[in-house]
């Protein structure tokens, strides 16, 4: 492959690609990928414009050299390894706000721009992007629909690529499309975006996107409520969406969670199930607050705190931000056992915390539960000792319980974080033969040769070169 990757690389500049093992290492997994899985790519690719991502694609296709585009490497099921070598490529340096359009609420930016600048530029707008993940501060807004990501908001505001309006893209063949566009709404032609969306940089990869934009709201105000009992906590979650309480975040913390919070963020949050709430409204924010609270009520909530100044909310949301961190820091000798992300049908989200903490304290194994109790969305770790093979299958075990009976409850394997290289097993669990043919029929069209990303998605694609 040495000739193939010196010919792909003289079409760049010397500070544009990297053969250094520490660079090559540095792209050889992502958050949820344990050092055994790592797979360094051969050479690293630091793109500046759409028409290197196009000369370096054209030259890599037509060589037959696998292409993995990389950005933050926050992802947690594997998305950005190159599992087959090759090439990563690393989109991060393509960041740029390229035009702020605010009478049209509209803005162009690179791939690799982090979703906390895009707001920190329309900060002086009055205007924002408001579904970005709780790692919006570290993650691209590349990544982010590459993964089909969404976060907190998403209650409110649906998921990032609700937010996305056109896509300037690069095949396989080094040939740029455009998708979607400029205007809030288009039936012209077959949905290319929506393809794009989730599809892991498997497809295409991204190099400039149209994000529609919002105001920023005038009142904002961030509650906790404590409750005695998980399940009247999320039995409230489900009476509070089903009415149609109007919040912009409603997030769960079980016991085991704020236990982890408390020990390793030095927060002093109560050791019960809590719930943590923020409305957004252009006046009277009061109304919605009491109507959450009433319902809360007849969930036998033991206690409802308010917080309306800037830094006493953000103290209130510390914990459930750094909560991933939390878990992974609690104990030295565990770690989490593939972190999930299940989502459910919000009327079966009760049975599904239910669920999980009953397969948890049957086997005796740690699984604090939180998420975007909102939209569904249950973010779990099994906690387990990585030296202690016994202790690791009953982790896998319980893991793979866990999706199956989300899929059984009509709910999905991954809610946010993607199929990647860990749940490509589940995807004939959840779509039948004949959906998952047509996945691959289309993944044949936008690439024939199968560069893309290879090894991701798709079962029968899982074994990583040696």
């Amino acid at each position: 492959m040495s000739t193939e990757l010196d010919e792909i690389r003289s079409r760049l500049d010397p500070d544009q690609y990297s053969f250094a093992d520490g660079d090559r290492r540095e792209h050889s997994q992502d958050w949820g990928t344990d050092d055994a899985d790592a797979v360094s790519p051969d050479l690293v690719v630091w793109p500046e414009c759409t028409e290197d991502v196009s000369a370096v694609l054209a030259a890599a296709n037509e060589r037959g050299v696998p292409v993995t585009p990389y950005a933050a490497g926050t992802s947690l099921e594997g998305n950005p390894v190159p599992a087959r070598g090759g090439i990563s490529l690393d989109l991060t340096r393509m960041d740029d706000v390229h035009e702020i359009r605010p009478d049209g609420l509209q803005i162009d930016v690179g791939p690799g721009i982090y979703g906390s600048e895009i707001n920190d530029a329309l900060e002086e707008y009055g205007l924002m992007l408001p579904s970005l993940p709780s790692s919006g501060n570290i993650s691209t807004i590349g990544g982010m629909i590459a993964n089909d990501a969404a976060g907190m908001k998403t209650v409110k505001y649906g998921e990032v690529a609700d937010w996305l309006l056109e896509a300037e893209a690069v095949l396989p063949t080094g040939e740029v499309i455009t998708a979607g566009s400029k205007a809030v709404k288009t039936s012209s032609g077959y949905n290319l975006l929506d393809l794009l969306v989730g599809s892991e940089g498997t497809l295409a990869v991204v190099t400039r996107l149209t994000l529609r934009l919002t105001g920023r709201p005038e009142q904002v105000a961030a509650g906790r409520a404590t409750f005695a009992d998980l399940h009247d906590a999320t039995e409230a979650v489900f009476d509070a969406v089903r009415s149609g309480v109007d919040v912009a975040k409603i997030e769960l913390i079980d016991p085991l969670s704020a236990e982890m919070a408390n020990a390793t963020l030095g927060t002093d949050l109560p050791k019960a199930p809590l719930i943590f709430l923020e409305f957004h409204a252009n006046r009277n924010v009061e109304a919605e607050v009491a109507f959450c609270r009433t319902i809360f009520e007849a969930h036998d909530v033991e206690s409802f705190e308010v917080a309306r100044r800037n830094e006493e909310m953000a103290d209130l949301w510390e914990a459930r931000r750094e909560l991933a961190a939390a878990v992974r820091a609690y104990d030295p000798d565990l770690s989490p056992h593939k972190p999930g992300d299940v989502t459910v049908p919000i009327d079966a989200f009760p049975e599904m915390v239910r669920y999980i903490k009953a397969v948890g304290a049957e086997h005796d194994l740690m699984i604090p539960c939180f998420g975007h109790a909102g939209d569904g969305n249950v973010h779990y770790s099994v906690l387990v000792d990585p030296d202690d093979p016994a202790m690791v299958a009953k982790g896998e075990d319980l893991s793979e319980r866990i999706v199956e009976r989300a899929i059984e409850l009509d709910g999905t394997a991954t809610g946010e974080h993607g199929i990647g290289l860990g749940k490509r097993e589940y995807l004939a669990t959840e779509h039948d033969e004949a959906a998952i043919a047509t996945m691959r029929a289309i993944k044949r069209s936008f690439d024939p040769n199968g560069i893309l990303n290879p090894g991701k998605i798709f079962p029968e694609e899982s074994t990583p070169r040696e």
